[in-house]
């Protein structure tokens, strides 16, 4: 019997053990379970930070000064703030105050939420929270109607930012998203406002109000209700002088101060280049543009005194750039947003640009061997099919230079030059260049010779592209707006326009343009900035314009009207000339750059040449007759059973020995001193042969059979 109960205890023994055994399997699998769901729940329903991404946005000037704020979607003023450009002082007091243990605990301060707890109830009614930093920014990220069921899911969010995020990434979530009156949020945003500067430096007045104004930041604000601000930061005071942060002193000195009463406006500068700036920025950055603080508002101040005597109606835009980066240096958009059209930024705003493109049009002549700046060229009355342009003034001057042409902007020389350049290779030209023309018509996008006298809608912008181009030897680049783009923009890429030596040589002549009435030309002026310019009038007086170098920067004007209305008698040199000449001034003086010498005439001839320098632009007498290639030819430039083809040589007949080009490119002699060319690639192709009296012909032909292009 003894050994069947020994058995049967034994049996009682191990069915136990088994029992506890899977017990304990049993609650290992339910807590691998709870935590797998709980894993699993906290992937599918993450922290919404959507609101924590609206930001506000500063944007700076060169020297990180600000120039004008951004607000953020809602017309919130909330700016991204970082803990190591907050004063430190601010930080022990706010934590002094809303949670001590806030280093400690993983989102939930379970000895606070229970004396929380016992507190309200003690008290009948709700004292405090007991929320912690991180269970107030989970609300911030969502806010919820303040009940039990939203208090459970802030415990649960801030266990998942613990998770996710620093102590100090936390910290900078509540003082970006925490509420400080009316469309105020953040602590920089409350700062800006309230004391007009960043928190980086607070004194103990500002510090106690910045920590009490979260707490009822309606009922607290100082610029509408000053009694519960104060009544407010002495409450915090107090709390403050207990926890240690404060001494007694401190907290009677800060008690006797009155509270700030107002709201300090967000700055508003270079209203129109700021935004300008931030095209293609990431809005959650402070941006700091290439905007020369001090420039920027000279240049503003300058042109808010030339509008005095302006009727109300007109309008300005003004760029200054830098030649060697192409930085946006100053940019004033319009005279004031008080004017009509003064709030659109003008200097995107297409308009004709009347004879400021004529420089670039005798550049690509001076490339192409037609023309160089002492080449003669008739100012006739001239009609190219149905179009006859005539000169501002109605008169004609007979053979003049490339040089008076251009200074005097005569515009049948002009259109005549355009006309042996090609309308489209012009404005492809231009187009390739970052500067395309807005060109309307019965052939909408086809450039016709009016282009050569503003024909084509181009902003201030794609001038002032142009201008910093011609000052850079004739290469284009975009221009650049943002500071961290800068070190980039030196080696960047550009597009050729023309050569440098013809680049040069259009400074030069340009630079010996008469200056505006009441100025004396820069030579016979010490210390006057040296000026290369051109003025531009639209038809019917309504875009007058002046764009130019001095030293290293392109500075463009234009003065309107926002709408386009006529203006009688307001021309480029009257109305836009002197603003260029005080602008220059400006810049010289703001800036403090060594001005850089234009070359003289006798240095330019100097230069590396054009193919060819004609005498006169149009010859008379018979051009030559180019024998090979014939018009319209397709010639084969692919292998020939298995070898090579060889390179094609010129033939033709005029007055004495022929010099050759292709697409303007001076064609070399080989061996047996004959015109040679070895096509590249297939395409089309202008072949010329130039006698050595300045005449021209031209051929079009086809390669055909080598790589493409």
């Amino acid at each position: 019997m003894k050994d069947q109960a020994a058995r049967h205890d034994w049996r009682v023994i191990m069915i136990g053990a088994l029992g506890r055994h899977l017990s304990w399997r049993r609650a290992f699998v339910a807590l691998a379970i709870v935590v797998m769901s709980g894993v699993g729940l906290d992937r599918m329903f993450p922290p919404d930070l959507t609101r924590a991404q609206s930001l506000s946005q500063w944007v700076t000037d060169s020297d990180g000064r600000p120039l004008r704020a951004f607000p953020a979607t809602g017309a919130y003023w909330r700016f991204p703030a970082d803990i190591e450009t907050v004063d430190p002082a601010f930080v022990d007091a706010l934590l002094a105050v809303e949670d001590r243990r806030f280093r400690r605990h993983w989102g939930v301060d379970w000895v606070g939420l229970a004396r929380a707890g016992f507190t309200s109830l003690k008290a009948g009614e709700i004292v405090s929270g007991g929320s912690t930093i991180t269970m107030q920014t989970a609300r911030l990220l969502e806010p919820r109607p303040r009940t039990l069921t939203s208090k459970f899911i802030e415990i649960i969010r801030a266990h998942q930012l613990e998770a996710r995020l620093s102590k100090d990434e936390i910290l900078e979530l509540y003082l970006t998203l925490a509420p400080y009156g009316g469309n105020l949020e953040g602590i920089r945003a409350a700062s800006w406002r309230y004391f007009g500067t960043e928190p980086d430096r607070l004194s103990d007045d500002q510090i106690v109000l910045l920590v009490a104004l979260p707490q009822a930041p309606e009922a607290r604000r100082p610029d509408r209700r000053p009694k519960g601000a104060k009544a407010g930061r002495d409450s915090v005071v107090r709390k403050l002088v207990r926890a240690g942060v404060f001494t007694p002193e401190q907290g009677a000195d800060v008690a006797k101060l009155d509270v700030l009463a107002s709201r300090t406006p967000f700055p508003d500068r270079a209203w129109h280049a700021a935004a300008a700036a931030r095209v293609g920025s990431k809005p959650r950055i402070d941006l700091q543009a290439t905007l020369d603080g001090r420039l920027q508002t000279s240049l503003e101040a300058l042109m808010a005194e030339a509008r005095e005597p302006w009727p109300d109606a007109v309008q300005a835009a003004v760029m200054v750039i830098d030649v060697p980066t192409r930085a946006v240096l100053a940019s004033v958009g319009s005279v004031g947003r008080d004017r009509p059209g003064g709030w659109i930024d003008l200097t995107a705003q297409a308009r004709s640009p009347g004879s400021t493109l004529k420089p670039f049009i005798y550049g690509l002549a001076f490339d192409d061997g037609l023309a160089a700046p002492g080449t003669k060229i008739g100012d006739l009355p001239r009609r190219f099919d149905a179009y006859q342009p005539e000169n501002f003034d109605r008169s004609f001057r007979g053979d003049v230079t490339i040089s008076d042409a251009l200074q005097h902007s005569l515009n049948v020389p002009a259109v005549l030059a355009l006309a042996e350049v090609g309308p489209a290779r012009f404005a492809s030209v231009l187009s390739a260049g970052g500067a395309q023309p807005r060109i309307s018509g019965p052939l909408d996008g086809e450039a016709g010779l009016a282009l050569a006298l503003g024909g084509a809608g181009m902003t201030v912008r794609d001038i002032g592209v142009l201008y910093a181009a011609l000052g850079d030897g004739g290469v284009a680049k975009p221009l650049v707006w943002q500071a961290d783009h800068v070190p980039l923009s030196r080696e960047a890429p550009g597009q050729r326009l023309m050569s440098r030596a013809s680049a040069e040589q259009i400074v030069d002549v340009l630079a010996g343009t008469p200056p505006p009435e009441g100025r004396m030309p820069a030579r016979l002026t010490t210390g006057a900035p040296k000026l290369a310019f051109k003025t531009g009038t639209s038809y019917g007086f309504r875009d007058a314009w002046a764009a130019g170098l001095s030293g290293d920067t392109a500075i463009v004007v234009w003065v309107g009207r926002a709408d386009g209305a006529p203006r009688p008698g307001e021309t480029g040199r009257t109305a836009a000339l002197p603003i260029l000449f005080d602008v220059a001034d400006l810049a010289g003086r703001t800036l403090r750059r060594e001005t850089r010498p234009w070359t003289s005439m006798e240095q330019s001839s100097a230069l590396a040449a054009p193919p060819v320098t004609l005498s006169t632009f149009e010859k008379r007498g018979t051009p030559p007759d180019i024998l090979f290639p014939p018009r319209d030819a397709e010639l084969w430039a692919g292998s020939i059973d298995g070898k090579p083809s060889r390179a094609f040589v010129f033939s033709g007949r005029g007055e004495g020995p022929l010099d050759w080009y292709v697409d303007g490119v001076a064609v070399p002699l080989d061996d047996g001193h004959a015109p040679s060319w070895a096509p590249s690639r297939s395409g089309f192709y202008t072949v010329s042969a130039v006698d050595r009296e300045g005449r021209r012909s031209n051929v079009r032909v086809r390669v055909i059979g080598a790589p493409p292009a």
